[in-house]
């Protein structure tokens, strides 16, 4: 069986899990601390990054975006890529801005971690300025009422919500509820599906001394 290495509060972990869950291949989770001193990620990913996806004869694939792709290729149904270009496209769009919204966060996290002192203020509010700006491009592309492409349930949904279920959890002071209508129906619509449940995301701790 399949094992997905994964992190319990990280959204490109999510996605893969929504994607192994919606097309129904079994598969067992693993949850690490990348960050940690202990962490097993180093034997399986050479960046040490998660997710890592550990198939039956031990080999790895890793990074979201290619363990996606690779899905798609290896079990094509039920598709979750569209199979009009355009359509493909711009949920890959999506993806591109919900993946870069989850890196802006993550940058800025960190650097909070770092001494008081020794924080960069411009390098926080750029940081911010990115996720604002991501949430207003991703508001404008989704339409209202449907799924974010094509009006069938695919990659931009998951980019998309595993990215606003991170908001909403590690920072729930940006108000994208309320300026974004469209994105609150389309989480509210998402949270219904039992693959989103089975992976709402929740904190973990990390070693202190790591930053």
């Amino acid at each position: 069986m399949m094992k997905l290495l994964s992190a319990r509060p990280s959204p490109y972990a999510r996605k893969v899990h929504i994607a192994l869950t919606e097309k129904g291949i079994p598969f067992e989770v693993m949850t690490e601390v990348p960050w940690n001193r202990d962490t097993a990620t180093p034997r399986y990913n050479p960046l040490e990054k998660l997710p890592v996806l550990i198939l039956d004869d031990g080999s790895t694939v890793y990074e979201s975006r290619f363990i996606l792709e690779w899905l798609e290729i290896k079990y094509p149904e039920p598709a979750l890529f569209p199979k009009d270009a355009d359509e493909l496209l711009a949920a890959r769009k999506l993806e591109v801005l919900a993946d870069g919204i989850c890196d802006a966060f993550v940058l800025a996290r960190f650097e909070r971690l770092r001494p008081e002192a020794h924080q960069s203020q411009p390098w926080l509010d750029r940081q911010l300025r990115k996720m604002h700006g991501g949430l207003k491009e991703v508001a404008r592309l989704v339409p209202a009422g449907t799924y974010c492409v094509g009006n069938r349930f695919g990659l931009g949904d998951i980019a998309v919500g595993s990215m606003l279920g991170m908001i909403a959890l590690r920072a729930p002071e940006i108000d994208w509820p309320i300026r974004y209508p469209n994105l609150k129906a389309l989480y509210e619509r998402l949270s219904e599906r039992s693959s989103f449940q089975a992976t709402a995301p929740a904190p973990q701790d990390v070693e202190a001394g790591v930053v």
